[in-house]
């Protein structure tokens, strides 16, 4: 009982950082940086103020919370998948899956949804990608992503989370995903999933030469 009552405070830890990481993203792309506070932020997830700072130490943080969340699922989903799965079939599978919710599910999924998306989407995104709080929140991000999915595919391999092996294509995988995300919000009206699973397509065949 006292495992499950555990669980379920960690679940409820989570929606709540999720719902506050994405109250900071709608807000701040439809409103810009500066014109909007970590009050707006809480109030918009309906909570207080104080619950916000018991999360974040500011609107950064927050923001980028949804990709740590979004790679924390990843190495979770990766270690769910099949055992006799292809390590590459089950990586973009796992990927894919946090960007397209379950049958069934809610649909809270910590990723981008172009029916949600406001207007001039693409530019406000790239000007919040430029504040440099925002910069050093995404930097610390993919570090903790990266560690968490190496050593989720350290514990698939069979080998160790310090080994080049995991930390290779961990990077390779970040890289990846960092680089189609990229693309996506150029048009973000089509499919992030068709796109991711082409580049991991592409990676996957060896970057073959596209002449």
């Amino acid at each position: 009982m006292a495992t499950d009552q555990g669980g379920l405070r960690e679940r409820k830890k989570r929606q709540t950082r999720f719902a506050l990481s994405q109250a900071a993203i709608r807000l701040t792309l439809e409103r810009g940086w500066d014109d909007v506070s970590v009050e707006d932020i809480a109030a918009a997830a309906n909570v207080s103020e104080r619950t916000f700072r018991n999360y974040f130490a500011g609107k950064a943080e927050a923001i980028v919370a949804t990709h740590v969340e979004r790679g924390r699922r990843t190495a979770e989903a990766l270690g769910d998948r099949p055992a006799d799965e292809p390590l590459w079939d089950a990586l973009v599978n796992a990927i894919v899956a946090q960007f397209e919710p379950p049958p069934g599910s809610d649909g809270t999924v910590p990723g981008p949804h172009p029916a949600e998306l406001p207007a001039g989407y693409p530019a406000a995104l790239q000007k919040l990608l430029a504040e440099p709080a925002v910069q050093y929140e995404v930097f610390r991000a993919h570090a903790t992503a990266q560690d968490e999915l190496t050593a989720a595919i350290a514990d698939r391999t069979g080998t160790s989370a310090d080994d080049l092996y995991p930390q290779l294509v961990s990077a390779v995988v970040s890289a990846g995903l960092g680089t189609a995300l990229t693309r996506w919000t150029q048009d973000p009206t089509g499919s992030i999933a068709a796109v991711l699973r082409d580049a991991f397509d592409q990676i996957r065949t060896g970057l073959p030469d596209p002449r």
